[in-house]
């Protein structure tokens, strides 16, 4: 078995880096829109990355894939922007201006007398479910697990679970009526 050394071309047959560019510019900005998905930033990733060719065009080995090294190139800033994206866990606001930035805000009091009534109105729904029901559904919203409740009151899990959801139901169509009784 032989091996040949292979011998890179005379240097006037290559075409200088930015020739190459020029050639493969729409199968860069092609491969950038696919990675942005916007092309405002496909723009802006085409840029960095002839900028990032053109500034470290010393270290391309003439004779070499230079479409394959411009690609990578442009799919390392890429990744790299993107992480850089998520590690600050950038938050874009795309509310037309800055208003609802602060609207979080809640040192102002509230009048909760509304949702008091509320509350008082659905414990009195609670309280007009039968006891099968009602237990259950209260130790449930008060945080037991399934498991719990099933050894707590004695009766099988699959009995607690459709005691909850039909305690559930039924709350639900009570609320609709009442609040349709009010309207």
């Amino acid at each position: 078995m032989t091996f040949e050394v292979v011998k890179p071309a005379p240097a006037a047959s290559y075409s200088s880096i930015p020739e190459q560019l020029e050639r493969i510019s729409q199968t860069l900005r092609a491969f950038a829109l696919k990675l942005t998905g916007n092309e405002m930033d496909a723009e802006d990733l085409y840029q960095d990355t002839t900028m990032r060719i053109i500034t470290n065009s010393d270290k391309y080995l003439q004779g070499t894939n230079f479409k394959a090294w411009a690609v990578t190139i442009m799919r390392n800033i890429f990744i790299n922007n993107y992480r850089k994206r998520v590690r600050r866990n950038l938050i874009i606001d795309q509310t037309p201006n800055n208003y609802y930035i602060n609207s979080g805000d809640n040192s102002t009091a509230q009048n909760e007398g509304e949702s008091d009534v509320i509350f008082i109105e659905l414990l009195r729904m609670v309280n007009s479910l039968p006891e099968d029901f009602r237990k259950p559904f209260m130790m449930a919203y008060e945080g037991y697990k399934y498991e719990e409740i099933a050894e707590e009151l004695g009766s099988p899990l699959g009995t607690i679970k459709s005691r909850i959801f039909f305690a559930r139901k039924k709350l639900q169509k009570m609320y609709a009526d009442y609040y349709l009784e009010r309207a």
